[in-house]
């Protein structure tokens, strides 16, 4: 296939990647064959997959509105893939237009096409990093030029946890990431889950291991456990839908998203 302007020459075009993959399941155009071809195996065999990932970001756009809505307005969004219509930034700053987005993703891809976008935005900023190295990231230049840690910050960590294994050890990264930040600071986190599922899960498992970035499914109290160091704000840790919803019927069969989210702020 011909490459895109906007994909870097060392990307290998036949190799699926998580964050295209995404991208497609939201209805972007930023993917590849490989990356649709995975994405209609795992709908064959899980159909609602891109109403699961649609309510994976529809819970990113209410925590952003939430707490920039509790006047903390700088997000340092890690993991944060190709950006598409409701990311980060665009909320922050249809709430607050002086709001400051660091986006931090490790798919070169995602960050090619991040920085093309977001050229013209003088309030945000998109580094290549991985999060298993939380120390590069909070010692960029660039990051610490749109962030200040001295004051309180947001940190979200949507749908990315769930990519590091645990001798990645994810607890230790958030207690990195957590020591940095100020009182008042708030951490959100969405996390796939085997809890309340079929085969399913697993069989979603197994496709993704054919990525650079295997999936690692948790249970609620293993999620729960990443928020140490911050009081879960109401409702506390939940299904994805049940999160401070938009309309009542928005958490109608809340169980068929596999996976919980939570918003903790910093003591």
């Amino acid at each position: 296939m011909s490459r895109p302007s906007w994909a870097p020459a060392e990307i290998d075009l036949e190799k699926p990647s998580a964050a295209r993959v995404y991208d497609y399941y939201l209805g972007g155009l930023h993917n590849f064959t490989a990356d649709r071809r995975m994405a209609q195996e795992a709908i064959r065999m899980w159909p609602e997959l891109p109403q699961i990932m649609q309510a994976n970001r529809a819970f990113l756009r209410r925590a952003v509105r939430y707490i920039v809505g509790q006047g903390v307005t700088q997000i340092l969004d890690i993991g944060s893939g190709i950006p598409t219509v409701g990311n980060s930034h665009e909320v922050a700053q249809q709430a607050d237009p002086h709001a400051r987005v660091a986006y931090v993703d490790a798919d070169p891809v995602a960050v090619a096409h991040s920085r093309a976008i977001l050229a013209d935005n003088a309030n945000t900023v998109v580094l290549q990093a991985d999060l298993r190295e939380p120390e590069l990231i909070l010692a960029d230049p660039e990051v610490n030029r749109i962030i200040d840690f001295d004051r309180p910050v947001v940190v979200l960590l949507i749908a990315v946890l769930h990519f590091m294994k645990d001798e990645d050890d994810p607890a230790g990264v958030i207690a990195a990431l957590r020591n940095a930040l100020a009182p008042g600071s708030y951490l959100a986190i969405s996390h796939a889950s085997p809890e309340g599922q079929d085969d399913r899960a697993a069989s979603h498992q197994k496709l993704y291991s054919m990525t650079p970035t295997p999936m690692t499914m948790r249970s609620q109290s293993e999620i729960r456990e990443f928020f140490a160091g911050f009081d879960l704000v109401e409702p506390g840790l939940v299904r994805m839908p049940a999160w401070r919803p938009d309309l009542p019927y928005d958490v109608d069969e809340p169980n068929r998203v596999p996976g919980f989210a939570g918003v903790g702020r910093r003591r």
